[in-house]
């Protein structure tokens, strides 16, 4: 029973099936019988968990089960706190309301790698980083909390998930390493 770490690079797709002109998973793992346990959009880098056993997967992935997700935002504009109180604070995105969450300005990650191709840079225009943490994980929920706060997302890394982080087991995109499925369940 494989729980598999894997630091997804910018635009991979999170399946195993072929998609004309786009790596997907199947490019980089070549476990058989493993399966995502959540998913990050195209757009997003970081850490996803793979395993082959679906209890886990469902616990892992299921916002019934609270497995606290790191993001690190770099977003296009300054970061002011009114911006950052209203991320940490339930928000009203229309279709649903956000549960309050952990936010906080970092500086720009030292150990993170370039991203390919990198992001438009604007001399006028400042970028700030936040360390966001969701006990939950709508679709593209990041994105749209940063963008209802009037600071669209320019690049968006997992970087941790439960007791597992790039921190702790540092990866570069494209990279894996199998861990004890019951290191997850400890938690």
């Amino acid at each position: 029973m494989p729980l598999i770490l894997f630091n997804k690079p910018f635009q991979v797709l999170c399946q195993f099936s072929p998609q004309a002109g786009r790596e997907s998973l199947a490019d980089y793992l070549r476990t058989p019988d493993i399966y995502p346990a959540g998913r990050l959009d195209a757009d997003s880098e970081g850490l996803m968990l793979l395993t082959d056993d679906g209890r886990l997967q469902h616990s892992i992935a299921h916002p019934d089960h609270k497995e606290a997700k790191t993001y690190l935002v770099q977003v296009d504009g300054a970061l002011e706190a009114d911006a950052l109180a209203r991320l940490q604070a339930p928000l009203d995105l229309g279709d649903f309301v956000t549960k309050p969450c952990q936010a906080v300005r970092i500086a720009e990650p030292g150990w993170l790698w370039p991203r390919t191709p990198p992001i438009r840079v604007r001399a006028d225009k400042p970028t700030s980083w936040i360390a966001i943490t969701l006990q939950e994980g709508k679709n593209r929920q990041v994105r749209r909390m940063t963008a209802a706060v009037g600071l669209p997302t320019l690049r968006l890394i997992r970087s941790s998930i439960g007791p597992f982080s790039l921190a702790t087991h540092p990866l570069m995109p494209g990279e894996w390493v199998e861990v004890p499925a019951g290191d997850m369940k400890k938690i």
